[in-house]
This record gives C-alpha cells, structure tokens and sequence, in this order.
C-alpha cells in the first residue's frame, strides 16, 4: 500500500511538472532585430483592400492587373515592406483582401500602396489605418515557405 502511495505521488508530480509551462526566455538580439518594444510589439499600418470604382474592365484586362498585383505582393514581401497579404472569402461587404505594411506611418504606406496595379486601375481601393501588434508577425513569410507546398 506504501509503495503504491510512493507511485502515485511520484506519478502526480510529474503529470504537474509536465504540465506547467516552461519558461520561455527573453532573447535580446531577436527582439532588436525585429524592432520590438518591451512589450515585444511594433508599429504596422494595417491596409482593407475593397472592391475598387472601376466596373468596366475586360476579363483580359482585370487578369493582366490582377497578376501584376500578385507579383508586386510578392516584391513587397521579399523587400520587407509587407508582412501579410490574403484576399477574404465572399462576402457582401465588398471587402476583397488585407495587407499589413511593415512600415510605421499611413504615409510610408500610401507609396507601397500606388505601387499595386490593381490599385493604380481602381479595380481595388485601400484604406489604411495604424496598427500595433507583435514584433514576431515580421516571422510569418519564413514560416510559411515551410508550410507551403505550392507557390503563387
């Protein structure tokens, strides 16, 4: 009866010591390489993409600007500027997608912005608004080629 007393508190304190989480430690040279504060945040500018003005666009025309969009989402990603893009299922909002610039003013931003042929046609429109959020979203494209077994 001792002995499965002994077992079963050894087993307890181990299911506890398992359980509770590991400190995680704060790494100095990560947080400055991403631009944190203390709190491990930064500024973004946070872009809503919308369904644009221009409504008379030909199919041949809306697919050559949709795909000079996706190769300027690609531009941005790979210089830094922009650290998640993705369009939005359908909805009646005519909401059509996100950036988030990895820039910290709406001004920075609006450049990025005009630079997007989509955009420049008016067959998409955006507002931008500032945005604090974690430092660590800057890791999110290395983690995705990781993921991803197919490229756009």
């Amino acid at each position: 009866m001792k002995k499965s007393i002994l077992l079963l508190a050894f087993l307890l304190l181990n299911v506890i010591g398992f359980s509770q989480e590991k400190e995680v430690k704060f790494d100095e040279s990560l947080a400055k390489s991403l631009n944190a504060d203390e709190y491990g945040m930064k500024k973004y500018v946070f872009c809503l993409l919308k369904s644009g003005t221009n409504t008379t666009a030909s199919k041949e025309e809306t697919k050559k600007l949709f795909e000079g969009h996706m190769a300027n989402i690609g531009k941005l990603a790979k210089e830094g500027k922009l650290v998640v893009a993705g369009p939005f299922m359908k909805n009646d909002r005519n909401y059509r997608g996100i950036y988030i610039f990895n820039v910290e003013t709406v001004e920075e931003a609006q450049k990025l912005v005009a630079t997007d042929p989509a955009i420049q046609a008016k067959l998409l429109e955006a507002e931008l608004t500032p945005w604090y959020a974690t430092a660590a979203l800057q890791e999110t494209l290395k983690i995705h080629e990781k993921i991803a077994k197919k490229k756009i």
